[in-house]
């Protein structure tokens, strides 16, 4: 009866077993291979329950020849779910896909026993007696089990600690059974009734373990613990009682100390870090030695809203805080290049012309070959060029000013038009300005500074009016001046610059002119979610 009991037990934890695999494991064929296997040893469970209650000869030859197919079964099967498990090379898996030609050859060798009395030379309920070819297949099966179980630790040995432990598992699982039935083989042990299927009962839990702690058969378990274990990130899980359940490597190099719970992690990180941690912070940053850390804290809470578990996240921003600075130093060498083009490209320009009429000035004075009106001309020319270098040089430098005008739209074109002193400006808004508009306040700030240039430098101007529309796709902007405009537009630096700061943000550029009529530049950017 004790036996029974045994048997019936893992019975019931080998279906349950398989029902699991068969709903959470992955579906590939290191799961089948693993399923065959569990199913042989079934019928050598279900074998072995019939034998107890076997009262004829046929009712024994039954419960025998399926109890044989079982173990025929299992060990060629359990050859091929370990080259399976262990990744071993394709020559090798192709070799074991031979093994279930073994396994029916064995079989029938079996069944065809009353013929050749090789297997059994005496079978029935008086006794058993076991013949040559009995012991030649135990010797195969044998053989079988330990190669199975010699691949697992060969090509696992020097993976993740999951791997090995599963394959540990899973070699006392066959192991143990194993042992037990060459004792019952050899004679070193006497039973009435065969003692090795009552240690699959063992060999259950052994499985369950792997299945349930370490993720056997359960690729994706398997992976997502590997990723946690080798990110960069170190990664803390706290129980509800704030007892430490899993500490990643990174976690383990950041913090070496071997803290246990909650409280002893503040410690420590308040010891290793410059600024003290707050247990009540959800996201926050740390300084230990040299390096900047952020650290992160999530709650995991059940359906009653009870936290579980507590789980922290600490990566190194070091390098954010380098580029930061890296970018912080390249934009200012940037704006200081590009001032000193824009003074190169049209203050020095400006100068250039102011020096030529004042040297003009002194010839005509020097000769007494010039009137007085002539020379008002030539000085009224001297002071524009100097009003209009002037507004290029504020133009220039309030550019350095990002954080004062650079916040809106119309905030940087009032910042343009004020720096503007010989031409009368007027700029008028319609609709209403929002933080959608905010990607394009340098390119229409560009766009306006060049155009009032152009302006004061060649159309003699005294009127700019600009006007800024903000609509529900679009922005629009429109600039008129009244110069002496043009008969052909020709798009040099200045007006080929607007249209490709434009264009690169989605935009488009129109620029329009009629001789004595003044000069129009129309600006249309599409604004996107």
């Amino acid at each position: 009866m004790i036996a029974a009991i045994f048997l019936m037990f893992g019975l019931v934890g080998l279906l349950k077993t398989v029902g699991w695999i068969l709903n959470h494991g992955n579906n590939n064929r290191m799961t089948r291979l693993f399923i065959v296997c569990l199913m042989s040893i079934t019928l050598w469970i279900v074998s072995q329950l019939m034998i107890l209650f076997s009262i004829s000869d046929t009712q024994l030859l039954v419960s025998y020849l399926i109890g044989n197919a079982g173990i025929c079964m299992f060990s060629p099967f359990w050859l091929m779910f370990s080259a399976e498990y262990s990744e071993t090379s394709h020559n090798l898996k192709r070799a074991a896909g031979f093994m279930p030609i073994i396994s029916v050859a064995m079989f029938c060798c079996i069944a065809a026993n009353p013929l050749h009395k090789l297997y059994y030379s005496e079978f029935g309920k008086s006794g058993i007696e076991y013949g040559c070819l009995f012991y030649v297949f135990q010797l195969l099966f044998y053989i079988f089990i330990i190669l199975g179980v010699s691949l697992m630790f060969v090509r696992h040995s020097k993976r993740s600690s999951i791997a090995l432990n599963q394959s540990l598992l899973l070699a006392l699982a066959v192991i143990v059974p194993l042992i037990i039935n060459i004792f019952t083989v050899s004679g070193l042990i006497n039973s009435k009734i065969e003692l090795t299927p009552l240690f699959f009962a063992f060999s259950v839990i052994m499985v369950f373990i792997a299945i349930q702690r370490y993720g056997l058969l359960n690729i994706n378990r398997m992976a997502i613990r590997d990723i946690i274990d080798n990110i960069d990130m170190a990664a803390i899980i706290f129980d509800a009682d704030g007892n430490v359940t899993y500490k990643n490597k990174s976690a383990k190099l950041l913090i070496p100390e071997n803290f246990t719970d909650y409280a002893g992690f503040e410690a420590e990180v308040d010891r290793l870090s410059r600024n003290a941690a707050n247990c009540n912070y959800d996201s926050s940053e740390l300084v230990i030695g040299e390096e900047r850390y952020s650290i992160r804290k999530s709650r995991i809470c059940n359906e009653k809203g009870t936290e579980i578990a507590r789980i922290i996240l600490i990566s190194n921003i070091s390098e954010y805080y380098e580029l930061k600075e890296a970018e912080k130093k390249l934009s200012l060498e940037h704006e200081r290049n590009r001032i000193a083009q824009e003074i190169h490209d049209s203050a020095g320009h400006t100068f250039t012309m102011i020096s030529s009429l004042a040297k003009i000035m002194q010839m005509k004075v020097r000769n007494k070959n010039s009137d007085e009106p002539e020379l008002l001309n030539y000085a009224s020319e001297i002071d524009g060029l100097s009003r209009s270098g002037i507004t290029q040089l504020r133009c220039s430098i309030n550019n350095l000013r990002d954080d004062e005008f650079m916040t809106s739209v119309t905030r940087a074109v009032n910042t343009v038009t004020a720096a503007v002193r010989n031409m009368k400006t007027e700029i008028c808004v319609q609709g209403t300005e929002d933080s959608r508009y905010s990607f394009c306040i340098r390119e229409i700030y560009d766009t306006v500074k060049e155009t009032v240039t152009n302006a004061m430098r060649y159309s003699s101007a005294d009127r700019l009016d600009i006007i800024i529309k903000f609509l529900e796709d679009y922005l629009e902007l429109y600039i008129f001046d009244n110069g002496m405009g043009c008969v052909e537009i020709k798009e040099n630096n200045g007006l080929k610059g607007i249209r490709g700061r434009i264009e690169k943000i989605g935009g488009t550029v129109k620029f329009s002119s009629v001789e004595g009529e003044g000069f129009t530049t129309i600006v249309k950017v599409p604004i996107k979610n």
